[in-house]
This record gives C-alpha cells, sequence and structure tokens, in this order.
C-alpha cells in the first residue's frame, strides 16, 4: 500500500488538472476511510518534485504581461473564473507538497488529516470552475495565466513556519478578501452556477486559513517564538509585498487571525512609515 507521502508525490507528478484532482480526491478518500477504520495509512517518505507536473496549456505568463480583465463582460467573467481555476490547482500542489516535503518535522497526525482535507476541497474547487468554465463554451488552458503562483512554494522549500504563514496566512487569506466581489459581479448577471461555486469555495477556504494559522501558532509554541513577530517577519522576508486592504477581519478572524497580525503589513501601514518588525526578533526560527 502507498504511504501517504507517496500518494502526495503521484498527485504532484501528474500534470493534467482533472486527472490530477480526480486522483487527489481518491487518496483524501482512502486516507479518510483507513483513519475511520483504525487503520491510518503509514505517513513514509518521498522526494518530492521541485515543481509540480502542469499541462501543456494554459500557457504561463508573468504578471506584468497578464491580459487585463474586465468582469463586465462575458469574456471578463471567463477570464476571472479561469484566473480562479489556476489559483485551485496550484492549491492541490501546494496543499500536497506541505506534506510531502516537510514530514521530516514531527507533526501530531491531525496536522495531516488538515491538510488532506483541504488538498481535497481544492481539488473540488478546481472541478467547480472546469464545469463553470465549460458551462460558457471555454475551458481551463484556453487562456494565460499567472506564471508565479509556485513561487511561494519555491521560496518556502526549506521552512515550513514561512510556507504556513505566506500560503495560507497570507494569499488564502487574500481569497477572503476578494471572493464576496467576485460572487457579487456574478450575482449581478444572473449567472448562479459561478454564484454556487464561489460560495462553495469562500466557506471552505476559512477552513484552509484556519489550519495555517492552528499548525503556525503550534510550532512557535513548540520553539517558543512570538506568533505575531515570527509573522511579520517571515511575511516581509518572502512574501516581497504589503498585503493589500481592505481585509475581510470577519472571515479572519473566524480563521483565527487577528488584526495585528496583517494590519502592521499593509500597504497602508507601509505609507505611513510604520515599520512592524521588532529588532528583537533577529534570531527568531527562519533566519
Amino acid at each position: 500500500m502507498q504511504t501517504l507521502t507517496q500518494m502526495a508525490t503521484e498527485v504532484l507528478c501528474t500534470a493534467d488538472g482533472r486527472t490530477k484532482t480526480a486522483l487527489s480526491r481518491a487518496h483524501a478518500a482512502r486516507w479518510r476511510e483507513a483513519r475511520l477504520a483504525g487503520t491510518p495509512i503509514a505517513i513514509g517518505t518521498a522526494s518530492p518534485p521541485d515543481k509540480p507536473a502542469r499541462p501543456t496549456s494554459p500557457d504561463l505568463l508573468a504578471p506584468r504581461d497578464m491580459p487585463k480583465r474586465k468582469p463586465g463582460s462575458p469574456a471578463g467573467r471567463i477570464a476571472l473564473l479561469h484566473a480562479v481555476a489556476h489559483i485551485e490547482l496550484n492549491a492541490v500542489d501546494l496543499h500536497w507538497d506541505i506534506i510531502a516535503r516537510f514530514v521530516h518535522i514531527p507533526f501530531p497526525i491531525g496536522y495531516y488529516d488538515d491538510w488532506v482535507k483541504a488538498a481535497d476541497e481544492e481539488s473540488k474547487h478546481f472541478n467547480l470552475m472546469c464545469d463553470c468554465l465549460e458551462a460558457l463554451g471555454s475551458h481551463y488552458g484556453a487562456l494565460p495565466a499567472h506564471a508565479g503562483m509556485w513561487r511561494a512554494a519555491e521560496d518556502t522549500t526549506g521552512d515550513i513556519l514561512a510556507r504556513l504563514a505566506v500560503v495560507p496566512m497570507v494569499l488564502e487569506a487574500r481569497g477572503l478578501d476578494v471572493t464576496p466581489g467576485m460572487i457579487a459581479i456574478f450575482e449581478k448577471h444572473d449567472e448562479t452556477q459561478a454564484v454556487a461555486a464561489l460560495k462553495t469555495i469562500y466557506a471552505e477556504e476559512v477552513h484552509h486559513v484556519a489550519y495555517g494559522s492552528k499548525w503556525f501558532n503550534f510550532l512557535c509554541g513548540r520553539e517558543n517564538l512570538d506568533p505575531t513577530e515570527t509573522f511579520h517577519r517571515l511575511v516581509r522576508r518572502y512574501f516581497h509585498a504589503p498585503l493589500k486592504p481592505p481585509f475581510n477581519e470577519e472571515k479572519r478572524a473566524e480563521a483565527g487571525l487577528a488584526p495585528d497580525f496583517y494590519w502592521p503589513l499593509s500597504e497602508d501601514a507601509e505609507a505611513a512609515g510604520w515599520d512592524p518588525l521588532p529588532v528583537s526578533v533577529g534570531g527568531s526560527a527562519g533566519n
């Protein structure tokens, strides 16, 4: 029987989006069923690829080369759904990667339960977006996509605290900020399939941010680090940009992110000349 890390690596090495997510969901179901039966699958060890396998399309472009979207038009709304599909496919790989890449760090079994569930949900989200695209006469791969989506994984490949800070606690938290606006766009145009899909994504992404916050705070407690100071330092080091308000403070709080985590790193704080990095944290983990 495959170990969990072998399952994770198999997903990462699968290129086609629909095939990748079908495999992801099958492995997640196998993990869940074994846990419920009291015969858990071994975690094991594996060597995940530096980059996940990707389909031949979409073409991946630098951020500055991405065409501007006008969501008021049908083509613009298709482009918006395509961008979300691309994000969700990358999220599938990010969640399996955090299982396989950091297996040398001792975690309770609940850590693996959380990220397997997150990978399973991201797989569902990708398929929901693909279904929406196909209902509108398009498909994933029909438009160019952002080439920098895997950068967060590459930058944090050797630092689990940084990975948790940047991926779920910054990137996925940003999804909580912007998804209500996307839902409103599709509601305005009575595109009910997209509205239902985005509402599912919005509800479940809260859990993924919460998993990041939960395990970030767990590690900080184990290493006797101040979570807020450590988060500020790691985000400034690895994210390369201030965070953009407005913030969805209600959903961020539901996910365990207090305002003192993200407001000091915002572009408003930067404009005011506020340096959120205390000089006392230079010896914290991740340097």
